[in-house]
């Protein structure tokens, strides 16, 4: 068994988590177990099924009313939660028991276009319409606040005003694809 072992939460299409899940497919010592989702059509969760990952479903009542989550983590003893494209904010009960074992990707740069709300097109339309000449990733881990918690890396890509919204979020994702799965890395392995 490796020592550590990975559990991603998506809400959607799933290309940062497959990415991920690609990345560690052979890796030494680290594993993807899980992959979790809040949208039983994401398309995340046929994803996982090319890389033989377990996957569950949830809904809003399970994730935060209940321990539910939290026991397939523990039945699959899961050390690091990695959120890619996952919409929710995580409940306090998983914070705690995950204590900077959270990492979250936000498509821009905190602390600017963060928060509630603030997620996909949402954030990069804040972005062109704000006229900023540079945009990017913000790694960070997670605490019970909408991308306030500690971060942990940044990476940045240039604007043209004649850029559209959907030409910065294809820069923004190639800079995902690029940077994400290292960095997770790096994280668990410095730790």
């Amino acid at each position: 068994m490796k020592p550590h072992r990975i559990a991603i939460f998506a809400s959607g299409s799933g290309s940062n988590a497959e990415e991920i899940m690609a990345y560690f497919q052979y890796h030494p010592s680290i594993e993807v177990k899980l992959l979790l989702s809040n949208n039983a059509q994401a398309q995340a969760l046929q994803r996982a099924a090319k890389f033989k990952v377990k996957t569950f479903s949830f809904t809003k009542a399970q994730f935060r009313d209940s321990y539910e989550v939290l026991t397939w983590l523990k039945d699959e003893r899961i050390t690091h939660i990695v959120l890619a494209g996952f919409m929710w904010l995580v409940p306090d009960y998983l914070v705690h028991n995950y204590p900077g074992k959270i990492i979250n990707i936000h498509p821009a740069l905190l602390p600017k276009f963060g928060g509630k709300g603030m997620y996909g097109k949402f954030v990069h339309e804040a972005v062109k319409a704000a006229a900023e000449l540079e945009t990017g990733i913000t790694i960070h881990e997670v605490n019970e606040h909408y991308d306030e918690g500690n971060i942990v890396f940044q990476a940045t890509c240039g604007i043209e005003p004649t850029d559209s919204i959907e030409t910065i979020g294809q820069k923004v994702q190639k800079l995902e694809h690029i940077h994400y799965p290292k960095v997770i890395e790096q994280w668990i392995l410095k730790r």
